[in-house]
């Protein structure tokens, strides 16, 4: 089979214009970027706000191995299984981020037949939103150190700062820095850092905003630091909130482009699931959801990261209730929590005991899927299971995935092989997702959002990840009792921990038991709308492996990107 970049360079895409005039987009609510990408105007949710909407069909994953389990590739392909079924269906998506595209993992953009195109252009450049959401970061960092160096006119303390810079890469060196070097025209020095574009609050903003003035008022409250007395600091005090939304007043319209069938996918912001809350922006889906019958979402991560956030964070600021969740799982994720393999970030997979037959594994793996299964249930959601196919599966093995899922208390399970053969490969699963999101929703919160703060902690480790409780260290408490004080309280929690366990500690592989979960530290994402405990050491700026994924990027003779994965 060709790679995944020459079949994306093979198809024929049709104009965005006709893809836009197929789902009711008129071409004076586009902004074209060339042939193929387009821009929406948000002046369409005024013109459809009467329209019912569609139906929300939530995309979530078991504990992914560091590798991927083809998430989007069952997303992507179950919108195209939609549409080739007659029923009108849209796809949406997070945007890539250049980190993992030139790390280790590669692209976002789906796989094999299951694409959303031009490819290369979302995986790199695409219309330039990660790159305003890094200069409107950056414009708040600078100014905040440029108010230290004029004086300090807000008594702003310079340890307390919390605003960080970001750039779309991986770069280690820049992980740990200190500035303000050079002597008295060098500015402030003081230590700080940078961290990935996809983890900056401002993006988490942009997905979560209901418009261009609901984006101004959130970056106002964004927290910079404290005064030394204590007080808090906003990029409002900084008088940086009004050019921050400027800077963004393009990024905040979603970008239409189309699968490789030909169909609408909307592809818009791409906030990390292990820290923020995963998932693309609340504008694009209220679009997709007045434009469609069927919308189909992913969510960053296992259910245990982006699914928990989507659902208690996203759907409390926006409104929005899913009517069923598609749990994604591979015989080759379930074989490592199993105990068949081990699987690390950088190296090579285990090609051998992948291959090799081991229902027994797979069986055993499955008391992960099981506890996915459970925590999808707790929203009152039907679950339908996506066993993604990979060539190494054995028939042993996928009929054991089946029976442990309906055993386990999915509503149906089944195989889906949208990477080989697109839509087609998807028509068991809409079929299932058609007959299980036109029953009347169950859906609900796990949590009270007035609870303590505590308590939305402890209702997460316990019910979600399975820990017998949690421990605070010191400087968490001391913030939880600040952040009460100061009537954050009240804000949904959005954990900080690995995506490669059900718990705090990605050693922990399957359905570990027994464990305290840490909260580290508790920060306060303001402009977001959430509090973030930490759990553990979360990785806000990875590093480049040894042989990292742009070594192998390159443009041929005719000026085609090759390599791109």
């Amino acid at each position: 089979m060709p790679s995944d970049l020459e079949i994306a360079q093979a198809a024929k895409l049709r104009p965005i214009v006709e893809v836009a005039d197929q789902i009711g987009i008129a071409p004076q609510e586009l902004d074209l970027y060339g042939n193929h990408k387009a821009k929406v105007h948000l002046e369409l949710l005024q013109r459809l706000q009467d329209r019912p909407l569609g139906k929300y069909i939530l995309v979530t994953a078991i504990t992914p191995t560091p590798f991927g389990e083809g998430k989007t590739v069952v997303t992507i392909g179950l919108g195209q299984a939609l549409n080739k079924a007659a029923r009108r269906a849209i796809v949406c998506l997070r945007e890539p981020s250049m980190g993992p595209v030139f790390g280790i993992k590669g692209g976002a953009t789906g796989g094999g037949r299951a694409q959303v195109l031009p490819k290369e252009d979302i995986d790199l450049h695409f219309t330039g939103d990660m790159h305003a959401t890094a200069a409107a970061n950056n414009l708040l960092a600078a100014m905040a150190d440029a108010s230290l160096w004029h004086d300090n006119p807000l008594n702003l303390d310079p340890l307390s700062i919390t605003c960080r810079r970001v750039v779309d890469c991986n770069d280690v060196a820049l992980r740990s820095i200190v500035t303000g070097l050079g002597g008295a025209r060098g500015g402030v020095p003081r230590e700080t850092g940078f961290d990935m574009a996809a983890s900056s609050e401002v993006l988490a903003a942009l997905a979560l905003c209901s418009g261009l003035a609901d984006l101004r008022a959130r970056l106002g409250r964004m927290l910079v630091g404290y005064t030394r007395q204590g007080q808090p600091v906003t990029a409002d005090d900084l008088g940086a909130a009004g050019a921050m939304t400027v800077l963004l007043k393009e990024a905040i319209k979603p970008n239409l482009v189309q699968t490789l069938e030909g169909g609408p996918c909307f592809v818009h912001c791409g906030p990390f699931g292990n820290i923020a809350h995963g998932s693309s922006s609340v504008l694009a889906d209220q679009m997709a959801l007045r434009l469609s019958e069927y919308v189909v979402t992913e969510a960053g991560f296992g259910a245990d990261c982006g699914a928990e956030k989507l659902c208690n964070i996203k759907c409390r600021q926006s409104g929005l209730k899913p009517d069923a969740a598609v749990l994604v799982a591979s015989v080759r994720a379930l074989k490592m929590h199993g105990g068949a393999y081990d699987a690390r970030p950088g190296r090579k997979l285990p090609e051998d005991e992948i291959a090799r037959e081991n229902p027994e594994a797979v069986v055993e793996g499955c008391r992960n899927l099981g506890k996915h299964i459970e925590n999808l249930k707790l929203f009152g959601l039907p679950v339908l299971v996506a066993i993604n196919r990979f060539p190494a599966d054995h028939q042993s093995e996928l009929e054991a995935v089946r029976a442990q899922a309906l055993e386990l208390g999915a509503r149906q399970a089944c195989v889906v092989e949208c990477y080989d053969e697109g839509g087609e490969g998807g028509l068991e699963l809409a079929e299932a997702v058609v007959e299980a999101a036109n029953e009347p929703s169950q859906f609900r919160f796990l949590y009270d959002q007035q609870a303590p703060i505590k308590q939305k902690i402890e209702t997460i480790a316990t019910r979600i990840y399975g820990a017998e409780g949690v421990k605070y260290e010191p400087a968490a408490e001391k913030k939880i009792a600040a952040y009460e004080a100061q009537g954050w309280g009240k804000l949904p929690i959005c954990m900080a921990k690995t995506q490669y366990s059900l718990s705090h500690d990605p050693e922990l592989k399957n359905r570990p038991t027994g464990f305290t979960v840490p909260v580290l530290d508790i920060r306060a994402a303001l402009a977001a709308g959430f509090l973030y405990p930490v759990l553990g050491q979360i990785m806000t700026m990875p590093a480049l492996p040894s042989r990292p994924a742009a070594q192998g990027i390159d443009i041929d003779e005719q000026g085609r990107t090759v390599g791109l994965f």
